[in-house]
């Protein structure tokens, strides 16, 4: 199974794309696709969509594990602006006609680290070990999206109901 994993960002959007196999991830491609960082948010987010359509088109996923959003009271806009990433990003897949599962950072974090609360550095680590790659990935954004990959190749298999 080829499963597309997605870190949403207004000018960092991060993606890997996994193939699992039996019990093991192999890396197929992870990487960025990059927003203007000034701009009208209308450009940001056709950018988003195309490149993140351009990634399906070359790679063709057969799923698609997005992080949910987090919104944080001090920062509602930004939960807002998110929204918007995350809203091109699963009708760039829903118009190539693959499902989209979404995921908490915490239970990534929980997930691929062992704790919920863990730091950047800390998931960059862990899917350096993972996937045995030489360098911890970078940026953050990539080494969340391969955690979110890998997330969904664990836990595909759990009933829905269980993803909490």
């Amino acid at each position: 199974m080829r499963i597309l994993g997605i870190d949403p960002g207004l000018n960092i959007t991060g993606y890997a794309v996994l193939d699992w196999a039996g019990r093991k991830a192999g890396l197929c491609e992870a990487g960025v696709v990059r927003g203007r960082a000034k701009g009208s948010i209308t450009a940001r987010v056709a950018e988003i969509h195309d490149g993140v359509a351009d990634v399906i088109a070359a790679l063709k996923p057969e799923v698609m594990a997005v992080e949910e959003l987090y919104s944080h009271y001090d920062r509602p806009k930004t939960a807002i602006l998110m929204g918007h990433a995350r809203g091109v990003i699963c009708l760039a897949a829903a118009q190539a006609g693959i499902p989209v599962v979404h995921y908490s950072a915490t239970q990534v974090k929980k997930i691929t680290t062992g704790s919920g609360h863990a730091s950047k550095q800390q998931v960059q680590r862990a899917i350096q070990r993972e996937l045995g790659l030489p360098e911890p990935p970078d940026p953050p954004d990539v080494a969340d999206a391969l955690a979110i990959a890998l997330c969904h190749c664990y836990l595909k298999d759990v009933p829905q109901t269980l993803h909490t």
